[in-house]
């Protein structure tokens, strides 16, 4: 039910389509170690939904946010590549607002893309969102970056004891969905390890609200809402040492199938390699 109640609605009335629209345009110079970064532009620039909402320049037609904007970057961006004759352009619109996106992002030095992917998106939503930061989760999810990349993860938790019994259901927004390749053979079995159950037990019980009490549980994810365009990072590094996993993960899949019975809603949903 709260996910359903929105206090504001920040995109509606266009249609989301994945078909793609736009021929190739122009490619990116490296500017000095911004491999990162052209990589991440050259995603989002052909993401045929984004795209034509940015060559629309509807955000900057209707926004009252005064400042840095990163979706008024992003249509200056992306109408610059797609309109331009040359063969390639420098994309200083992007660089020269390094620090905006993020503060650590420095102009010269090597960065994570997905790193920096996440960051763009987020200055996009918040953008989206005219800087307001006290909205309802619903209402952040009408805009038009959450309605392309963003989803819904459900986590369930099954208490185990006796006496209640209890399910505990929660909601988060997401968008994307980090992946643990090091035992995963392809990205359908990384997806399937994603929502398998999690015993919580010893010093890592729960703490039931109907018993008040630490208790074992079973706690497992589950895909409430499937993204339109689904985002997925591949944990090329170890936790806490930071080595690079060596494994290629072979089978990279054109079509992805989330199974179905992880899914809340009652279609099959397949998402369909297009970037990466």
């Amino acid at each position: 039910e709260r996910l359903l109640h929105k206090e504001s609605c920040f995109f509606q009335g266009r249609n989301i389509t994945l078909q793609q629209t736009s021929s190739a345009g122009a490619g990116l110079y490296n500017l000095g170690n911004t491999g990162f970064l052209n990589s991440v532009l050259w995603c989002l620039t052909y993401t045929p939904p984004l795209a034509k909402d940015l060559l629309s320049r509807e955000h900057s037609r209707s926004s009252r946010q005064q400042g840095f904007s990163m979706m008024c970057v992003m249509e200056a961006h992306v109408n610059k590549i797609l309109h331009f004759s040359a063969s390639a352009i420098q994309p200083w619109t992007v660089v020269n607002v390094l620090t905006r996106i993020g503060e650590h992002f420095q102009h010269g030095m090597q960065e994570d893309a997905h790193e920096f992917l996440r960051y763009t998106v987020d200055a996009m939503q918040r953008a989206c969102l005219s800087g307001s930061s006290d909205l309802d989760i619903s209402s952040q999810a009408t805009t038009i970056v959450h309605q392309i990349f963003g989803g819904f993860l459900r986590s369930r938790v099954f208490v185990t004891c006796l006496s209640c019994k209890a399910v505990s259901d929660s909601y988060e927004a997401f968008l994307d969905v980090p992946l643990d390749i090091k035992e995963a053979s392809s990205v359908t079995t990384a997806l399937e390890d994603f929502v398998k159950p999690e015993q919580l037990d010893g010093k890592n019980c729960f703490k039931c609200s109907k018993c008040d009490k630490m208790v074992a549980a079973s706690k497992r994810f589950t895909i409430h809402r499937v993204p339109k365009v689904l985002t997925v990072c591949l944990k090329r590094f170890e936790d806490f040492i930071g080595r690079k996993i060596s494994k290629v993960c072979r089978q990279l899949e054109h079509n992805f199938l989330f199974p179905e019975q992880e899914i809340s809603q009652s279609s099959t949903v397949f998402h369909k390699l297009f970037m990466l």
